[in-house]
């Protein structure tokens, strides 16, 4: 997302413009299964949101990708899994994404990138994973044209994560993502003030606390779970 010249983002230190307690978290019973299957076999009339690295770069020319946004059953409730990136990354070092990479020419659905990248960075397998839909694109800051992939695992056993891509695979309560009340909005402006009106960037944060572990969910990952949020409450 940036090159040795710009100034990394710290998410949680920008500035809080606020939380989006007014708006309802999605039911229970929408987040169950069988309730997602209908959801996404029959979609309703529903409003994606327009963040700013899309509108940003919706004329520029963009790489094709897809991340998996896979649903783990557990007893407690559906689990999101996530990835932290290795900090020798040369893009989003350290940052908390979906499972997914670039779409090669041979890949005849935004699901077949999305599974082999899986495969590839944790060691998920396809078998056994059940594809749901897709989410509508999102045009991330490094210029590439994101598709959301929307899945539900029979299982995650077996799972281990590429130590040159992945530092940590881990889960967050698809409920606790699902309510707005844990989604922040932040304004972010580089220390020089001459260059702020042009770099000022707006995005999600989503902090959630596990035990003696913190993750702060931001940016694209944030954004790709906010329209998740959208279509199941519409």
């Amino acid at each position: 997302m940036s090159d040795s010249r710009v100034q990394i983002i710290d998410p949680e230190t920008a500035r809080l413009l606020g939380r989006d307690t007014a708006l309802p978290a999605v039911p229970a019973a929408r987040l169950a299964p069988e309730f997602l299957r209908q959801r996404f076999a029959s979609l309703p009339s529903w409003q994606p949101e327009l963040f700013e690295d899309s509108l940003r770069l919706n004329n520029l020319p963009l790489r094709g990708a897809a991340v998996l946004i896979a649903l783990a059953p557990r007893p407690r409730g559906l689990q999101v899994l996530l990835t932290r990136r290795t900090l020798a990354l040369h893009e989003h070092a350290g940052q908390i994404s979906f499972p997914g990479g670039r779409c090669d020419r041979q890949d005849l659905h935004p699901a077949v990138t999305a599974l082999r990248e899986a495969h590839e960075e944790i060691g998920l397998h396809p078998a056994g994973t059940e594809v749901l839909g897709t989410l509508p694109l999102y045009c991330t800051a490094s210029r590439y044209a994101v598709t959301p992939v929307v899945a539900l695992l029979e299982h995650t056993e077996g799972m281990q994560a590429h130590p040159d891509e992945v530092s940590e695979v881990f889960e967050v309560p698809l409920d606790f993502l699902m309510d707005p009340r844990h989604h922040e909005h932040r304004e972010w402006t580089p220390e020089n003030a001459l260059q702020s009106a042009a770099v000022r960037r707006r995005f999600l944060v989503m902090p959630y606390v596990e035990g003696d572990r913190r993750y702060v969910i931001w940016g694209a990952t944030a954004a790709m779970l906010r329209n998740l949020y959208r279509l199941l409450i519409a």
